[in-house]
């Protein structure tokens, strides 16, 4: 679901990224209004836990590849504002450092995985759940059926933007210049595995979570539960959070089973792809048997150089190990999110600090 660079025209990406600043700077007023020393480790926990799941790769029909995204728990456990904040620096430092979902398409990615689907999990989870106590089975349903919309949407979302690609942006000849297949190819291709494999993924992470919360500190569902009925549930005190985080430790040590699937994420292709046979042949059964471009799309080409990142689908160069490789990713690109959010955490702290230190002093 990661757009790449040069599946996406200059304008489209350019429009993409208007349409996440809205919610991108509303998020960020509202999260600066809430931030505090005791959001800071739940903030880091969300993004990390969502870049970590991001790279467990799942086969999906028509042999590709795809993945959940944590925005269903991320979305509940933080609000949908926080949580666009939480899953679009996640998917940063994927573009930055791991090439993970292109710099010109990350305003289109964050639309759609962390605004659109920030919005869509809290607000199916909102209505499903209703006034439950935060102990009640409903609210696990909630969060399930809260996940499993999300990505669904994300995906729609991104098939979308693929497949007005050719429609809009071609050569003389009608040759595409981006994104190479239409709507009616792009949508059921990417919503194929997402509404079975990715989506039944997602719907596990978020109805798990939360039902395990719900045993260990049911407290941390209140953010999300202004209206739920008394349940002598304890006040929010993060005890549960300790072994949420023994939990992303091993999510890091297993991410090498995200190696095992064979193939690639629909639309996620390299320029070299589309000349070699044996791929050509999984890009057209992937996408209802409609062969593809004898040649990557010229404005594909142009754009996938944009930004190199230094270590590419999460390999860095000096490590030979493929599986050590992607462990090392996990915890450097973990270990970047918690170092920005624990610095974030102590910028607004010292800002507290200093504004009430002005508002005491004599006037």
């Amino acid at each position: 679901m990661h757009i790449p660079d040069g599946y996406l025209s200059p304008s489209t990406c350019a429009t993409m990224y208007a349409g996440a600043a809205p919610f991108w700077y509303v998020a960020l007023r509202r999260l600066k209004r809430t931030l505090d020393a005791r959001m800071i480790p739940l903030l880091s926990l969300m993004s990390a836990f969502c870049f970590v799941v991001m790279m467990f790769n799942l086969p999906l029909p028509g042999g590709t590849t795809g993945h959940a995204v944590g925005v269903g728990i991320a979305a509940i456990l933080l609000g949908p504002w926080a949580s666009m904040v939480a899953i679009s620096i996640a998917l940063l430092v994927q573009a930055v450092f791991f090439g993970d979902g292109g710099i010109t398409c990350y305003g289109a990615n964050c639309f759609n995985m962390a605004i659109v689907g920030s919005l869509a999990a809290y607000g199916m989870y909102r209505a499903v759940a209703g006034r439950s106590a935060l102990t009640a089975p409903r609210r696990i349903v909630a969060a399930a059926l809260g996940g499993y919309v999300a990505i669904n949407l994300s995906a729609l979302c991104a098939a979308i933007e693929f497949g007005i690609q050719p429609a809009l942006f071609h050569d003389a000849m009608g040759a595409p210049l981006y994104a190479p297949y239409r709507l009616g190819i792009a949508i059921p291709a990417m919503l194929a595995g997402h509404l079975t494999f990715a989506g039944i993924a997602e719907l596990v992470i978020s109805g798990g979570m939360v039902a395990y919360l719900q045993r260990a500190d049911p407290g941390l569902l209140r953010r999300t539960a202004p209206g739920a009925i008394a349940s002598g549930a304890k006040v929010e005190d993060f005890t549960g959070l300790r072994w949420l985080w023994i939990g992303l430790a091993a999510l890091m040590l297993a991410t090498p089973l995200g190696l095992l699937a064979a193939g690639s994420a629909w639309g996620e292709w390299r320029g070299a792809d589309f000349r070699n046979p044996e791929t050509r042949q999984e890009i057209a059964r992937a996408s209802l048997q409609a062969a593809p471009p004898r040649e990557a799309p010229a404005g594909l080409q142009r754009l996938s150089a944009v930004w190199s990142a230094p270590m590419p689908d999460y390999a860095p160069r000096f490590l030979k190990s493929e599986a050590l490789g992607y462990i090392c990713s996990a915890v450097f690109g973990s270990g970047l999110l918690i170092m920005a959010w624990t610095l974030l955490g102590w910028g607004a702290g010292l800002l507290g600090q200093r504004r009430r230190a002005e508002a005491a002093r004599p006037r």
